[in-house]
């Protein structure tokens, strides 16, 4: 009999209970994500008070014992008692949903916080959190705690647990946040340094002259590195390598397009910088232009990333068109009778970083990675179109736009000559002409949703992948060598490889410009190379390709990487399989005879049978979804592995890759945030 749904059904969730009955609405995921999350809360506050004007310095610090810190010299939270709620204002803002400082604009006319669930929301998801104020010559401090109730057994969320107190005197003057993440909430509650540290340095480049510094105490524990616990080595070898950092850059966001491209060639070594206001709307760019063939454009509201870009990011690219334009015909590069040149033309080479300062931003898109605001588009083509025209009437700047206008109409003269090898990639006579008869073996499955392509490495795998597959969802597509390294590459020339003419037509999606992610033929489009060099290689040219021209394909989350076995080991007919080093241990561990192992050199090994089952079968296989964590750094470290310099590739694989190790099994996607899952 069906329960009754009555008044009596309905659960009301005290105080802070409902974050921790549904964090993921709150901190997205209760993974590593979710994870650092929470510590981009508290530091966003930190930040929002030196963009306020009243901080010069944040300092984190992951601490031995797991927690994370916080500090800034700004005002100090309030510490006074609220009128209406009668308790004091450092305890409302960590122990009351929506109770903050950001819903007008008096305390903070530009925030990255404005939702005033930060601070309150990690004070739920942690075990304890520490909060001391320097305010007034006074230092105060407060805790909260997480602990079970001894009535009902369950989980009370960030209760106080010591009152506000005085504890000495002081002429400091700030916050220091302290707290434990929840390891009853979270799936991990190790933070990355390294992730840390990049977002810290990011922050740096976007507020010019603020001191930002970050220490990982962890590297102070003395682990030792051979502990028969593969995990514990591997947790101790991360933290060896942190230690304390300090990010300040007079520079600001000039600084950080020449970080941007310090490993490629500029054809200006000082940044285009430029700046305005309008209407309650604050609008910095940064400019430089290099030799390569890609435009790299990041953009940010209030110290946010926008991946999605949005309407500051349109405003800016219709001014910068307009304006380089009429340059270009000033300049007599284009004549009367001439059309525009087209944005993608003037972007070529282009690095550029921007930031909009809005009071109230709108976030859209799937990731809230997208401006909404309508009426920030107008605001930032006034400011582009002005500041752009003064900077390139000035004299001294007429050479570099000559420079730049020339630089266009030579992009636009390669763009045009491929574009007909493009159109013809995406229609239905060349999906006829294309060689994929005896290559591409399609699955019968109609419903892209359920389909899958694997990407196989030579003849040998593609010929036991074909054989093991399950025909019904599975298609296979081998590739007969290495393609083409596009990093170093225009257009035309990989319109003109037969390996990724290939993928495009099997894809159906086109690119660049003419992609269309509903027109994706397989949601699952998974890589599958040998575990070796060669392997990892192939690996990094195609996540390249897909990076620069279907970058969306990874951003919707359709890139995986297959996971190949390393070993195989055989007791009797018992067969089981190592896709690494740690787990291979484990198969072994207390087996000093008694088992025959095998250690697979490539694809090409395993029969039919062997690759369904330790690689292609859904139900066991183990795949890694590639997806864009951040796009700054994934773009950098592209270059460096791709691109012409090999002294900044050599440095960064001798430092970072092991071909031996599942988590370094290509090094692109180690700059690209893994989900590890089985899919």
């Amino acid at each position: 009999m069906a329960k009754a749904y009555n008044a009596g059904s309905i659960q009301v969730l005290e105080g802070l209970d409902a974050v921790r009955m549904r964090p993921g609405m709150y901190i997205g995921s209760t993974g590593s994500r979710g994870l650092h999350h929470m510590l981009w809360e508290i530091v966003d506050n930190a930040i929002d008070e030196a963009m306020a004007g009243y901080a010069s310095q944040v300092d984190v610090v992951l601490h031995a014992d797991g927690s994370a810190s916080v500090r800034d010299n700004g005002r100090g939270l309030p510490v006074d008692i609220h009128p209406t709620m009668g308790i004091p204002g450092v305890e409302l803002i960590y122990t009351k949903l929506h109770a903050g400082g950001k819903f007008d604009n008096e305390s903070y006319a530009y925030s990255g916080g404005l939702h005033g669930v930060g601070g309150s929301v990690v004070n739920a998801l942690s075990r304890w959190m520490k909060v001391e104020v320097f305010h007034d010559f006074r230092h105060y401090q407060i805790g909260f705690e997480s602990t079970v109730s001894e009535e009902t057994g369950k989980i009370v969320s960030g209760k106080l647990a010591s009152p506000l107190k005085v504890v000495g005197n002081t002429t400091e003057r700030g916050s220091l946040i302290r707290f434990m993440p929840d390891d009853r909430v979270f799936e991990t509650v190790n933070f990355n340094g390294e992730t840390v540290s990049r977002r810290l340095r990011e922050l740096a480049y976007l507020n010019k002259g603020l001191t930002i510094t970050f220490e990982d105490e962890r590297a102070k524990k003395t682990a030792s590195l051979e502990e028969t616990d593969a995990e514990t080595a591997g947790a101790a070898a991360e933290a060896e390598g942190s230690g304390k950092q300090v990010y300040c850059y007079a520079g600001g966001i000039s600084d950080y397009v020449c970080y941007l491209n310090a490993e490629k060639t500029p054809i200006h070594e000082t940044p285009i910088y430029l700046e305005g206001s309008r209407e309650d709307v604050i609008f910095r760019f940064a400019i430089q232009y290099t030799d390569s063939y890609t435009e790299n454009v990041f953009s940010y509201v209030n110290n946010i990333p926008t991946g999605e870009g949005g309407s500051h990011e349109t405003g800016f690219k219709a001014a910068y068109t307009k304006v380089m334009n009429d340059f270009a015909r000033r300049l007599g590069a284009l004549k009367e009778k001439d059309a525009n040149l087209g944005g993608e033309d003037f972007r070529e080479g282009m690095t550029a970083v921007m930031i909009a300062m809005v009071k109230n931003p709108q976030f859209e898109g799937q990731t809230k990675g997208r401006l909404g605001n309508t009426e920030v588009r107008p605001v930032v083509e006034a400011i582009v179109t002005q500041q752009l025209t003064a900077f390139f009437e000035d004299l001294k700047n007429q050479e570099l736009c000559q420079q730049l206008v020339e630089k266009a109409v030579r992009a636009a003269k390669v763009r045009e000559a491929a574009r007909k090898a493009r159109d013809n990639a995406r229609t239905q006579k060349a999906l006829e002409a294309t060689p994929l008869v005896g290559k591409l073996a399609s699955c019968t499955g109609r419903k892209p949703e359920l389909n899958e392509l694997f990407i196989v490495e030579g003849d040998s795998a593609g010929g036991s992948a074909k054989q093991g597959r399950d025909r019904r969802f599975q298609a296979i597509l081998p590739l007969r060598g290495k393609p083409l390294n596009v990093e170093k590459k225009r257009l035309d020339q990989v319109l003109g490889n037969e390996e990724f003419r290939s993928l495009i037509t099997a894809l159906g999606t086109g690119i660049e410009e003419s992609f269309t992610l509903s027109s994706l033929k397989y949601h699952k489009v998974i890589i599958l190379s040998d575990a070796d060099q060669d392997g990892a290689h192939i690996r990094a040219i195609l996540l390249t390709f897909f990076y620069r021209y279907m970058k969306e394909l990874i951003t919707a989350g359709h890139v995986y990487i297959g996971m190949p076995p390393l070993y195989k080991v055989q007791r009797g007919s018992k067969v089981q399989y190592a896709y690494d080093d740690n787990e291979l241990r484990k198969l072994t561990k207390g087996s000093a005879k008694g088992y025959q192992l095998q250690r697979y050199k490539g694809l090409g090994e395993m029969n039919p049978e062997q690759l369904w089952a330790t690689t292609m079968d859904p139900a066991e296989r183990k795949l890694v979804q590639v997806t864009i964590e951040d796009a700054a750094q994934a773009e950098r470290l592209v270059t460096i592995l791709m691109g012409d310099k090999v002294d900044p590739r050599r440095e960064y694989i001798n430092q970072y890759t092991n071909f031996d190790r599942e988590d370094s099994f290509t090094a692109i996607a180690d700059t690209m945030e893994e989900g590890r899952r089985n899919a």
